[in-house]
């Protein structure tokens, strides 16, 4: 367990010193909170808040800061159920001994662990996300700690944060506890490239055909169909690969499937039978940075086909790309993308395959489905005006740091 703090907390600072917990940590290697806490921490130091992120030693590598931000890496049992409470546990012993301002706790499993930092008076925001305990993952015990966990994150916190109004409504209605909706971001990098693609004029993308996913796949830009997602049942990759099959071989684009995801083998292992070794249907696996960009950016669609959860943070990401999407018809999807987006019926790969086949025999609408994406992108999602949010946040729950420095 590391004891030393980097020099944003062993020097005084006029602003509250934030933590962010409940992660696998930064850079981002996983997921959205991943990428939420590099977003967020670095714009939380570039506006005078020390901030920390908690990382787990098994999944980032051993850095101790990054761009400002302190990072401190603790152990974490490489298990379904224990791997994130563990982490979070250690996690909160560590802020017993180090203290912060304002934690904003990711994950409501995390929550039957607040009571701990009462000890040291810490204020805490917990970010819930989706109503986990309906994924299809869990086991008896593993819903009825998630059910602890959302009455846990309505009793103990400070504040609740919602990614989507329909998690807001969730809350009121079970726990008649208010929360911040603050939704996800989508990174702006490239973005006069992504203008110039939804502008419908020719697009180069920077060594973008150097990138060893381009050249393991054979790809090219605006020609395939790109799904994004950990591969998890109510994610419904296999629903995604059964539509997919249905459309004619001979003028399908190809289809490029982003995601993995541990403890998962036997339906990674389904997703591989359904796709018969189909030479149109590649497994990318995880990728990050410019490899993911790049991925974004040159996708011709984009399908969303997850039922559990709020605000998704690759949905806000296809968009903020100029993507079309083509979405799971779920409340949740229907908030983030309004009338930007193209659904099909819930859970109907055959209704999925036919919007597939409207949208790829119609160039013109498919055009105007992206430019719709990016400005509500540009205007809703930007981590810039997300950051904005989460650092009022911050300041109505500590005004002044109130921790010694």
């Amino acid at each position: 367990m590391s004891a030393r703090r980097s020099d944003e907390f062993t020097s005084a600072s006029p602003r509250p010193s934030v933590a962010i917990c409940g992660t696998r940590g930064i850079p981002a290697r996983y997921g959205g909170f991943e990428t939420f806490a590099e977003e967020l921490s670095q714009r939380l130091v570039a506006q005078g808040y020390p901030t920390r992120v908690y990382c787990r030693h098994s999944t980032t590598p051993e850095l101790k800061s990054i761009d400002g931000v302190e990072l401190v890496h603790l152990p974490a049992p490489r298990h379904k159920y224990l791997e994130t409470v563990v982490h979070t546990f250690l996690s909160f012993l560590h802020l017993l001994v180090y203290p912060v301002d304002v934690v904003i706790l990711c994950n409501a499993a995390n929550a039957p662990l607040l009571p701990i930092l009462k000890l040291r008076r810490i204020r805490v925001a917990t970010n819930v996300d989706g109503i986990e305990r309906n994924r299809a993952k869990w086991n008896s015990i593993g819903k009825l700690w998630y059910r602890l966990g959302e009455w846990s994150a309505a009793r103990w916190s400070h504040r609740v944060i919602s990614d989507a109004d329909f998690i807001r409504d969730y809350y009121r209605e079970r726990f008649g506890v208010a929360s911040d909706v603050i939704r996800y971001g989508y990174s702006a990098a490239h973005e006069e490239l992504v203008a110039e693609k939804v502008a419908g004029n020719p697009y180069t993308i920077p060594a973008w055909r150097d990138l060893a996913v381009v050249r393991e796949f054979g790809l090219e830009p605006n020609q395939y169909i790109l799904y994004v997602s950990r591969f998890e049942p109510e994610n419904n990759a296999l629903l995604v690969i059964q539509a997919f099959r249905q459309l004619d071989p001979s003028r399908r684009p190809p289809l490029v499937l982003v995601g993995d995801a541990p403890y998962a083998d036997d339906y990674k292992r389904a997703l591989r039978e359904a796709s018969g070794e189909c030479p149109d249907i590649h497994f990318a696996g995880y990728r990050f940075g410019e490899e993911y960009r790049a991925l974004q950016i040159g996708a011709l669609l984009y399908v969303q086909a997850t039922e559990v959860g709020g605000t998704h943070p690759a949905l806000v990401e296809a968009m903020g790309f100029g993507n079309c999407v083509l979405a799971n018809d779920v409340p949740e999807h229907r908030e983030t993308l309004g009338n930007t987006g193209v659904y099909y019926a819930k859970n109907d790969f055959s209704d999925l395959t036919r919007q597939l086949q409207t949208l790829l025999a119609d160039a013109a609408n498919l055009s105007r489905l992206r430019q719709r994406a990016f400005e509500k992108a540009q205007s809703d999602y930007r981590w810039e005006s997300i950051a904005k949010l989460y650092i009022s946040l911050v300041t109505r729950l500590c005004p002044a740091p109130r921790t010694k420095t």
